[in-house]
């Protein structure tokens, strides 16, 4: 069970923020999960659209057809049902391969080194130092070896937002650039707080870079077979698995996503919370066995 400590704010004339906690954390996230799957499934009337975060969950609605008193009423119920609901979801593992220290982000790193924390070293060698690794290599093996929720997607489009699967003194967290750059590489694997993140797009950002994935997870024209008739990969709940590769294969995987034969490894799965809780590295390791059938 999760406590019940959100606040609800009213945004405007037409939304309804309600924050689960100050703090991000799996038990939060599903109560976030289960609150909007529950609001969605009930279909209450004036309710336009709802929208869940890492922590929170923001309900758009009419005030023409439901008074605010009375939407505020019905979601603290929804809410109160959610802090008690089991902390269990079927969801998808997939995997994600990333090639670290990539000469993409490499050439971006140095076009911005006056935009960060310090010039002289690499985003990797940054992030290692700071949170207590003795190489870079270290700190790779930390990032990939553990799996990753997706709390949201969003921000841009088809943007995931990671939270690492490990105990909280153990997660990786790396302040974002003293400013932001104008520029960053598709498909960059980024980091900023305790979230990493997959630039969908080409733009501007404030993450520290850390490599870059070959594998498509936005396509508005012509989406990939594992999209499943969306444009955007990634849905929240997903676990997400980093692989590290080198040069051939990222070449490689993207020459197969170029002519729509590249597939990653997906498996469905549910997912205990409580069972999490009791020993994380082991489940970790139980999920991983799924997604590669070992």
């Amino acid at each position: 069970m999760i406590e019940n400590s959100t606040r609800f704010s009213f945004g405007g004339d037409e939304h309804l923020l309600c924050e689960c906690s100050e703090e991000m954390s799996l038990q939060s996230f599903f109560k976030s999960l289960s609150a909007t799957t529950r609001i969605k499934q009930l279909g209450i009337p004036g309710v336009v659209e709802v929208c869940g975060g890492n922590a929170a969950y923001l309900v758009r609605f009419n005030p023409d057809e439901i008074h605010p008193d009375d939407l505020l009423e019905r979601i603290k119920e929804i809410d109160e049902e959610a802090a008690k609901a089991e902390p269990v979801v079927e969801t998808r593992i997939t995997e994600i391969p990333v090639y670290y220290q990539d000469p993409w982000t490499a050439e971006t790193m140095k076009q911005f080194r006056d935009r960060h924390q310090t010039p002289e070293s690499t985003d990797l060698e940054y992030a290692a130092e700071i949170n207590g690794f003795h190489s870079v290599g270290e700190f790779i093996k930390a990032h990939h070896e553990s799996p990753w929720f997706v709390s949201q997607v969003g921000f841009v489009c088809g943007v995931p937002w990671l939270y690492q699967m490990v105990d909280i003194e153990r997660q990786i967290q790396v302040p974002k650039y003293v400013r932001p750059r104008t520029d960053t590489p598709r498909h960059t694997i980024g980091h900023g707080g305790c979230f990493a993140a997959i630039y969908a797009v080409r733009g501007a950002g404030g993450y520290q870079m850390f490599g870059i994935t070959p594998m498509p997870i936005f396509e508005p024209n012509e989406p990939t077979t594992y999209f499943e008739g969306s444009m955007v990969f990634s849905k929240p709940g997903d676990i997400v698995k980093f692989r590290p590769i080198e040069r051939a294969e990222y070449d490689e995987i993207v020459k197969l996503s170029e002519e729509g034969k590249y597939n990653p490894p997906i498996k469905e799965v549910i997912f205990d919370l409580r069972e999490f809780n009791k020993n994380t590295d082991e489940y970790n390791k139980g999920l991983v066995e799924k997604l590669y059938d070992i």
